[in-house]
């Protein structure tokens, strides 16, 4: 018995990759050089816009002045353990060659084992919030609920499973980096992709600014460790300098990664292992077990395409993604009925057919503005028993413009 339980948790341990795919023993950890600590200064000072709903104003604030502001209103009724950069701002720092990013990822470590904790964390940030707005604004009749509705675009709070963090989304303006504090005390699964696995720890360069008046240089900087939760830091990086996909348990990953997957397959990164359809089938599995019904699934794209897809370049490749959406739902998933995956595949085809058409209307309208020739009208959306076509709407007749009226003569008029 003892043999084949070794075997079961070797072949588990196999499986989810937990040891280095190279075989070499994993280091999680690594000192940042001073290139990478420059570069996640200059991303600290950058002024961050928090978008207000209503009459509400704009706050301009520091970034680094605003992880102070709300690390302190935490230390006052909880430690913080420490505070890390996460996400594709952690992997823009780190890169060699610019990483874009939608979203300022923070994480805060605090105990949350206590109920009552989640709603400290809720009041120190929305007290950090009272605290940034503007001079000459009146505060007297501003509540903490007024401030939510203005200021939080998401809050999220998980509390089960040993899972224990929040999550609360700053900012309202579509086009404008939002800033995600996630407050962690335990979170089984912190990554998806090792591409998006990097944390870098703060507490060494905020100490730094309040200690030093001098500012970073070569010969003058902090020590700062970033540590990749995939498990190998070094190989993670050279997954995010090659664009290479890898991941581990996707199964494990709420919604199995699918949706990442896709958005990484249409920014042209490519799988680093050949045994990549094997993984696709769990996160297949994963994402109809997590979204079961059609209008879940509806509703989780749509949400998708809205929030990881902004800006015009951005919005260029959501057909491309559908496409490829498509296509590794087609053939890679095998746990659902006949009808349910035709219903699948099919919602994904009137996605595509939607921002296609969205698109075409797009470029004939700055064609028009432009004063260049009106493209040609919307895509039109065809629904036949073999499933949905796009084709783009063509004039039955053209009218010929000639005077003549001889039914010999209109033919050398316009043929002339």
């Amino acid at each position: 018995m003892q043999c084949g339980s070794l075997r079961v948790c070797a072949e588990r341990l196999r499986r989810c990759g937990m040891e280095s795919l190279s075989g070499k023993p994993q280091q999680r950890l690594s000192v940042l050089s001073f290139e990478q600590v420059q570069r996640l200064s200059d991303m600290m000072d950058e002024v961050v816009s928090i978008h207000g709903r209503g009459n509400f104003p704009t706050l301009e604030v520091r970034l680094r002045d605003l992880v102070a502001v709300v690390r302190s209103k935490l230390e006052a009724d909880m430690p913080v353990r420490d505070i890390r950069l996460n996400g594709g701002g952690a992997s823009h720092v780190l890169a060699s060659d610019p990483q874009p990013y939608n979203d300022l990822d923070l994480i805060f470590g605090v105990e949350l084992s206590a109920p009552r904790n989640f709603e400290r964390v809720k009041a120190a940030v929305l007290g950090s919030l009272m605290d940034l707005l503007p001079e000459g604004v009146s505060r007297k009749r501003i509540t903490t609920c007024s401030l939510k509705e203005a200021y939080v675009s998401k809050m999220v709070k998980v509390n089960h499973d040993g899972d224990r963090w929040s999550l609360i989304s700053l900012g309202n303006s579509r086009g404008h980096k939002n800033v995600e504090l996630k407050f962690v005390d335990t979170m089984r699964r912190p990554f998806e992709f090792s591409v998006d696995s990097f944390q870098i720890v703060l507490d060494s360069l905020l100490l730094f600014y309040e200690c030093s008046d001098l500012p970073i240089s070569e010969n003058f900087y902090p020590t700062v460790v970033g540590e990749s939760v995939y498990g190998d830091f070094q190989e993670a990086l050279y997954h995010l300098q090659k664009k290479l996909i890898a991941t581990r348990c996707p199964e494990e990953i709420r919604g199995g990664g699918l949706l990442k997957y896709c958005n990484l397959l249409v920014r042209n990164y490519r799988p680093a292992r050949s045994d990549m359809k094997a993984l696709e089938r769990y996160m297949c599995s994963r994402f109809f077990i997590d979204f079961p019904d059609i209008g879940q699934q509806r509703a989780k794209l749509q949400s998708y395409l809205t929030n990881h897809f902004v800006g015009r370049a951005e919005e260029a490749l959501r057909y491309r993604y559908l496409l490829l959406l498509r296509r590794v739902v087609e053939q890679s998933t095998v746990c659902l009925m006949g009808h349910e995956r035709r219903q699948t595949l099919q919602l994904i085809e009137q996605l595509a057919g939607l921002v296609l058409s969205q698109e075409q209307a797009l470029q004939g309208r700055m064609q028009g503005l432009q004063g260049g020739p009106q493209a040609q009208g919307p895509t039109a959306l065809v629904y036949t028993q073999h499933g949905y076509f796009y084709a783009p709407v063509i004039p039955s007749y053209t009218a010929c413009s000639c005077s003549c009226n001889a039914p010999a003569g209109w033919m050398a008029a316009c043929s002339s």
